[in-house]
């Protein structure tokens, strides 16, 4: 069984057709999407059309969350200076539009044909504005974990790829396909990002278990393009992240 994970596309609808191409030569069987679908990127409704089309499993990530209620932002986490993108973002959606993301799930479980449990979500298992690390607590992750009959834990939200060993379990972060951040987030630092996309495949076959983190570039310039034909209020950021 192979699965791919993707997640945090934000509305780079550039970074998801180059994922999407390369899921497409990889004998994919399932296709799970952890969350933060279209805002902050200039092609919301492309990127949400796309994943319509997919018909795979969509978990609600807090931007998916605070996108059917900007007026309550804060209580997902959204930074004050991308309100107003994610105002955009709401603007461009229709009712239906609303409502398939609102059809999106907490967490999702898959169990693989050898028997072992995954566990999907967007932050943790409890909250999509949980954040798991390479260097969060034990205790912290004891909690998060608590209950759970999974071995195998994959998420989003930080932005950054990773393989974590914490006792019998497997801690994994697919990366973000539209935001792949080039140092972990922490408040009051405004994020880079690479010039790349990322997200990951599952591969289980009898008992062995492969775990590929993949990097996919896409065309920056064509984004670029994008971006400026657009009234994004965050214009200035996307364009600054491709200067270089």
């Amino acid at each position: 069984m192979r699965i791919a994970f993707i997640s945090d596309i934000h509305g780079n609808f550039t970074a998801l057709q180059a994922v999407l191409s390369d899921i497409r030569s990889q004998n994919i069987d399932q296709i799970v999407c952890l969350g933060d679908t279209i805002t902050l990127g200039p092609q919301p409704k492309e990127v949400l059309n796309t994943l319509r089309d997919l018909n795979c499993v969509l978990i609600k990530g807090n931007h998916d969350w605070a996108i059917q209620d900007p007026e309550d932002a804060a209580k997902f986490e959204i930074t004050e200076y991308l309100i107003p993108d994610l105002y955009w973002c709401r603007e461009r959606l229709s009712l239906e539009d609303l409502k398939f993301i609102d059809s999106f799930e907490a967490t999702h479980e898959i169990v693989l044909p050898n028997g072992v449990i995954v566990c999907c979500f967007h932050g943790s298992p409890l909250s999509s504005t949980d954040l798991i690390q390479s260097t969060t607590p034990a205790d912290l992750l004891d909690k998060y974990f608590e209950g759970q009959k999974a071995t195998i834990f994959i998420g989003g939200h930080s932005h950054i790829q990773m393989y974590r060993r914490y006792g019998d379990k497997l801690i994994l972060n697919s990366g973000s396909v539209g935001n792949a951040f080039m140092y972990a987030y922490s408040p009051g630092n405004i994020p880079s990002l690479l010039p790349w996309a990322e997200y990951t495949i599952i591969h289980q076959e009898g008992n062995e278990l492969d775990v590929d983190l993949r990097r996919v570039y896409f065309d920056t310039d064509e984004l670029q393009k994008i971006v400026r034909e657009s009234s994004l209020p965050g214009t200035d950021w996307w364009l600054r992240q491709y200067s270089k």
